[in-house]
């Protein structure tokens, strides 16, 4: 009796009762890839009763999430709350959220009812817009090096002649124009603009040996979320920057410019960029870029080359690339074989692991020496350095006038 009269008691507040639910998704437009995306919900009610709810949301399929449920804490029967949840995608694209379900019971728990939501909508996963902003951020407000970025001294400057203006506390003395003075009886400085716009080039390969997952993250997705923030910087600093997508063909080619929205326009082209399970021709890239390129340019390369044997079939390429151009090719390490490279190890099993981690990084180690001997520059990076190593090297290029 006691059973049925709980059971009578859910059946009667959960179905019979007037009980008002409304639920909300607060997902931004955008979602940044590889990054921690927060997404929350609204929820306001009226019950005759506090009741016990649970929150299920139909979440993309891309993101594999199973079982996914959120309680929610409810303190009366009248109450506005807000709980959150976060994501992580792994890859660009549209990702679908589905209905919002609800489960509703009393304390006793005998029963439960499922209200459902149609609060469908469709997102997209774009580069990694947050590590865009972080860095853009910093850049303006001149605090790289909170970042790991390291200040560095520039040792020569190339400059124009801009206008002739009143000595102002801070000037260089030393560029006090005398003549200009004796005229206007009052101190005067000649001011100088420096020669930045210099042609700034992401290209990024999506062979198949870009496909290579760290974290959940393929090497080319690294690649794109690095390089829209490398391109941030470069406007930033003044120069014009572009962007290639190569494979065994060539993808996109945004010439470089320095207009306010090139790097707008760079995040739209990255955002449709698929890697191709082809090896990637480096041939048909040398001729693009020797027919099409007009000037000399500094080239950031990101592709990954895993022994010596892949990188002499292309060397030939590489080589008449920076002839012409100032060539960084940025490559990858593979955290795991790092570490395993540098743990101490017990037993004879261990020590063989160990050794060919070893191999591996001496292999690495060879490929940077013989692209250095050849005249081009090399960043090995693990993937999760990759813009902190990637706009240390241009700063310093930049601020050795190399370009």
């Amino acid at each position: 009796m006691l059973f049925l009269a709980i059971l009578l008691f859910d059946i009667i507040f959960l179905y019979v009762a007037p009980n008002e639910l409304e639920i909300k998704r607060i997902v931004k437009e955008q979602l940044s890839n590889g990054d921690e995306n927060t997404i929350e919900y609204e929820i306001t009610g009226k019950f005759n009763f506090i009741p016990r709810l649970q929150l299920i949301d139909e979440y993309p399929a891309q993101l594999q999430l199973r079982n996914c449920i959120l309680p929610i804490e409810i303190n009366g029967k009248v109450f506005k709350q807000t709980v959150s949840y976060s994501i992580f995608p792994k890859q660009r694209g549209e990702y679908i959220f589905g209905h919002i379900k609800i489960m509703q019971s009393t304390k006793f728990g005998l029963l439960n009812k499922m209200v459902s939501f149609p609060r469908n909508e469709t997102i997209k996963v774009v580069p990694s817009i947050q590590q865009y902003k972080k860095f853009s951020f910093l850049a303006y407000t001149n605090r790289l090096e909170e970042a790991g970025i390291k200040k560095v001294r520039k040792i020569g400057s190339s400059t124009d002649f801009e206008q002739i203006n009143e000595f102002q506390r801070g000037d260089n003395i030393r560029r006090i124009n005398w003549k200009a003075t004796a005229r206007r009886n009052t101190l005067m400085v000649n001011h100088y603009e420096d020669q930045k716009a210099q042609n700034i080039y992401f290209l990024l390969d999506k062979g198949r040996m870009m496909h290579m997952p760290f974290n959940g993250l393929s090497l080319f997705d690294y690649a794109v979320n690095s390089s829209l923030s490398m391109a941030g910087i470069a406007k930033h600093k003044g120069d014009k920057v572009g962007l290639i997508t190569f494979s065994d063909v060539i993808g996109t080619w945004l010439p470089a410019q320095s207009i306010g929205n090139q790097v707008s326009k760079i995040s739209q082209e990255l955002y449709h960029q698929k890697i191709r399970q082809k090896d990637t021709d480096f041939s048909r890239l040398y001729k693009n870029i020797r027919l099409r390129m007009k000037g000399r340019s500094m080239l950031i390369m990101y592709t990954n080359f895993d022994s010596m044997v892949s990188l002499n079939r292309q060397m030939k390429y590489l080589k008449a690339i920076s002839k012409s151009h100032l060539l960084v090719i940025v490559s990858f390490l593979n955290e795991e074989i790092v570490t395993l490279a540098n743990h101490k190890t017990n037993g004879e099993r261990n020590f063989f692991d160990q050794s060919i981690a070893e191999r591996f990084l001496q292999e690495k180690q060879r490929i940077n020496q013989e692209l250095n001997m050849a005249g081009i520059y090399t960043i090995s990076t693990l993937p999760e350095d990759l813009t902190v190593n990637s706009i240390n090297t241009y700063l310093k290029i930049k601020s050795r006038g190399l370009l």
